[in-house]
């Protein structure tokens, strides 16, 4: 009997990366623990009407609230009520910028799978370009942690993998509150952000290190506007976007 090798676990991320401040982590590590599986319920508000409140950024129809890079025009598809990326379309992102906000959107990764690990139905929602929350199709699709759907890229894995097979609407629900740096461009508060998917929290009020470049650690070397636009990823995946909608978080007593 001619004997086979037992077939090897693929090998994920890197360990030639910076370790992540405050960890024990390289930067896309993957032996990084893989975060647990949960089945998230089916009552997780999709397709639900924006508060009153509520700045619509994508209603269906059109993206006159979204440019693309340089301020030119979105090239992104529409149909059926949704966006979608189309082929080496480029990110897009709002025309409007905003501080201290609750973002909801609802996405979808391609029904029909192709690739694996990173390359299978990628995105992300970044803010101001630089501090991203990972879109990826993370159902049974191993990859390193930080960068699977709902981490804070390169930084957290999320709390939870809560992903719904491919082609199916999931949800995200993100609070994110602005950095803010004093007049001799100290930095006196970090960014921080609170990520619900499918109803399942991934993380409540977590800090950003820094920035979220690949491979290697970010920083707040870069002091910026509270205000900032909302970026929606062209990783050259067509995943979709529907009902997508912005509001500012407010103040007591005011």
């Amino acid at each position: 009997m001619v004997m086979t090798a037992t077939a090897q676990k693929p090998k994920l991320g890197y360990k030639d990366t910076p370790i992540i401040p405050g960890t024990e982590w390289h930067v896309h590590d993957g032996d990084r623990p893989q975060p647990r599986v949960v089945t998230s319920g089916s009552s997780f508000s999709h397709q639900a009407a924006p508060p009153s409140d509520a700045i619509v950024l994508f209603d269906g129809k059109d993206l006159s609230q979204w440019q693309g890079g340089g301020g030119k025009p979105a090239r992104w598809k529409v149909e059926g009520g949704y966006m979608e990326v189309a082929p080496k379309s480029g990110s897009i992102r709002t025309k409007q910028g905003f501080a201290d906000f609750q973002l909801h959107l609802e996405f979808a990764t391609p029904s029909k799978v192709e690739g694996d690990s990173q390359g299978r139905g990628n995105s992300g929602v970044l803010i101001n370009g630089i501090y991203e929350v990972q879109v990826l199709d993370s159902f049974n699709n191993p990859t390193y942690p930080d960068g699977q759907a709902g981490a804070l890229y390169g930084q957290v894995p999320p709390l939870v993998n809560a992903s719904k097979e491919p082609g199916v609407w999931q949800t995200y629900d993100i609070i994110f509150e602005s950095p803010s740096w004093d007049d001799s461009g100290k930095l006196t508060k970090k960014a921080n952000v609170t990520v619900i998917h499918n109803g399942c929290v991934l993380h409540h009020r977590r800090e950003f290190t820094g920035n979220t470049p690949h491979r290697t650690n970010g920083d707040y070397s870069r002091p910026h506007d509270p205000e900032m636009f909302i970026q929606l990823q062209d990783h050259s995946n067509p995943t979709r976007f529907r009902n997508v909608w912005v509001r500012s978080i407010g103040e007591y007593d005011k």
